[in-house]
This record gives structure tokens, sequence and C-alpha cells, in this order.
């Protein structure tokens, strides 16, 4: 087996590869990527066998074979080559030699058919959606994702695919991001759980690309296909919460304000809350919102005055200010819209400009008790 390649090519597809990777597997072939290759197509392979992602490169070569590559050294050793053509040759006695414009190198491999094999999908759904409209769709809700073992279904994004729009929603029982596109639609009905970690591998390849992906689903896995890469996930199990329950219907007061301004203003008066609680309080009469924080325990406080656009009853709430924070951060409007209805029910933030066609961005905020 032998073939010959671009280093920095090599490199850029394995790294996106490595981020399947964990730090310690239970089985010590996941350690390694499999290298299989037919002729002059090379296919490249990382498991953690929840999250199976492989990457097909093109290669000068006119043999074939299957075998596994230690990882972190392959990689160390190419983030060192200047652009140059690398030629990999498997030895007799069991190393693959790397050769440069440089040297030699030798590395141990495993052999391949010792790798999980990749799961093939029965009868699977499908859709078809743009690569930058899934990884933005993505990046708008996984923040939301809760991390309790406890409650797995509220770990991950739960797609919901209709023939009319494909909404994505996470959440983490204080917060809840709903985000929806009326532009895109399956051809049935679906609904799955996508865990974190696949999510994130395809956030960081699809965000800006033009390229479409196929997606296939069914009960327990789903499959990403695009450009040269196919990503295979098992889904979390379970059902996930009903979302539409908790997001109040009859908000009368609504505030409208600039969402540069309200985030610097959080984000100052939250130095003064309690590290604990990062409660802030908003009060709101007529044109003026007051942001304030107290730590009653270091007699810190602060407070600031904005002005704003408010129809409703004077209020008065109260927020952590790290949800509040994350949520005006992920949305890139210039101006928001909070909607309220009572202290002690969820507050809805949702952008007044800034989107697309065919986009929409709720999100919901758990009010905290606000000590008088």
């Amino acid at each position: 087996m032998k073939f010959i390649v671009s280093s920095t090519y090599l490199l850029k597809q394995l790294q996106v590869l490595g981020g399947v990777i964990n730090n310690s597997n239970t089985l010590p072939i996941l350690d390694n990527f499999l290298f299989n290759l037919q002729d002059t197509t090379l296919t490249v392979s990382a498991s953690d066998l929840e999250t199976t992602m492989s990457s097909t490169l093109d290669v000068e070569s006119d043999s074939s074979g299957n075998i596994a590559i230690p990882a972190k050294l392959l990689l160390d050793i190419l983030k060192t080559f200047p652009e140059q053509p690398l030629t990999f040759i498997v030895e007799d006695n069991n190393t693959i030699e790397i050769s440069s414009n440089h040297g030699k190198y030798a590395l141990a491999y495993a052999n391949g058919d010792e790798f999980p094999k990749a799961l093939e999908l029965d009868n699977p759904s499908r859709t078809t959606i743009s690569g930058d409209v899934l990884a933005t769709a993505i990046s708008k809700t996984i923040f939301a994702a809760g991390n309790d073992d406890l409650r797995p279904v509220m770990s991950g994004v739960f797609f919901q695919f209709s023939t009319d729009n494909l909404t994505f929603v996470a959440t983490d029982a204080h917060k809840l991001v709903k985000y929806t596109r009326s532009d895109v639609a399956a051809s049935e009905t679906a609904e799955f759980i996508m865990p974190k970690k696949p999510l994130n591998l395809l956030k960081g390849i699809l965000l800006g690309s033009e390229e479409d992906v196929k997606v296939e689903y069914n009960d327990s896995n789903a499959k990403f296909t695009f450009e040269n890469s196919v990503l295979i996930c098992r889904l979390i199990d379970g059902k996930y919460p009903n979302y539409e329950a908790v997001i109040p219907k009859e908000n009368p007061n609504k505030l409208s304000i600039s969402r540069n301004q309200f985030l610097n203003s959080v984000k100052r008066v939250s130095i003064f809350s309690n590290k604990t609680t990062h409660q802030i309080r908003l009060k709101i009469a007529g044109a003026e919102l007051n942001i304030s924080a107290e730590d009653i325990d270091y007699s810190n406080k602060a407070e600031e005055r904005l002005t704003c656009d408010y129809q409703g009853d004077d209020m008065q709430i109260g927020f952590n200010s790290r949800f509040l924070t994350e949520m005006l951060n992920n949305l890139n409007a210039n101006d928001v819209q909070l909607e309220m209805s009572l202290p002690n029910r969820a507050g809805i933030l949702t952008p007044i400009d800034g989107l697309d066609e065919g986009e929409k961005v709720t999100m919901l905020v758990m009010p905290v008790m606000l000590n008088s």
C-alpha cells in the first residue's frame, strides 16, 4: 500500500476529523484514524462509537489497503511540514513510512479491520438543507442546550422537520431558544434530538458554506453528507419536553431597545451582582429602563438608566444576567424587543431587525425572584 498526498491538504482534512476523537477512549483503536485506500481515493475516518466521520481525499496511488494510524502522532508531525507532497508506504515490519523533502518518519500502525464499522441507516427519511442555514441554526440554538446528565434529552438540540418549515429548539429549563426557517421544508414530518458534539463539528465545517447538506435520519441515527465528508451520529433517545407549553402567549408589556446599548449596560451592571445568583433588576416606567444590581454581602451596587420604547404597565422583573448576556450576544439585530406579562413569568426576547427572509428567532428567559 503506497500513496502520495499534499501535506496541507491532508492536515486540513485530518484536523476536522480529529474533533471526533475523545481524549480518553475505552477502545485503544479509537485513538487512530482509519485509512482506507482504493486506487486514487483515500477515505479517512474517525470515531468515538457515538459519532463517526469520514472524508474522501484524492491521492496519487494504484494500490489499496486498510490500516489504522495513531491520530495524535500523525497530526503532530503534519503540523510541522510546509506545503509539499508526502509519500506514505506500508512496510513489512508493521510500520508505515512517511517520506518528505527532508527525511523519513516511521509510525506503527494497527489493523484497519479492528476499527468499528460505520453504521448503515435503515429506511431513512431525507431532507436537503444549505450548509450555511444548518450551521446558523446550530449556532443560534446550541448555547441554550443544557449540560445535565440526568436530563439527557435537554443536552441536545431538538430538530423538528415539517412540510412547511424546519424548527430547531434548545433549552436547559432556564432559557430556551426556538429557531425557525420557513424558507426550507422537509418532505415529511420528523423529530429527533441531536447531541452537541456532532453539532459543534458541523457548525465549524459548514459556517459560510454554499454546499447543500443531505440529511438522512431514522429513529436512532442521523447522517449528514456534504462535499467530500459524511458524519453519522447516534441520536439522543427520549421524548423532548413540550416547549410550546412554556412560551407565554399573552405578553402585553413590550420593551424595544438598542441591542448593543442593552447588552453593554447589562454587562457593566452585572459585575456588581451577587456572584451566586447573578441577579439583575429591570425597572421599567414610561420611556425609562432602570437596570440595577446589588451584592449585599459586599455592599457592591450599580444602577444605570437607559431610554427605551415601552408599552405596558410599570413593572419590575429580575433576570440572571448571564442568560440575558448570552442571548443578546447571539442575536445579530440592532434593536431587540423584550415582551413580558408578569414578574414571575418568562420574558420573550426577539430581534426586531437583522433577520434573513424566512428566518425567525424566539428566545425565552426565566425570571428570578426579586428580594425586595
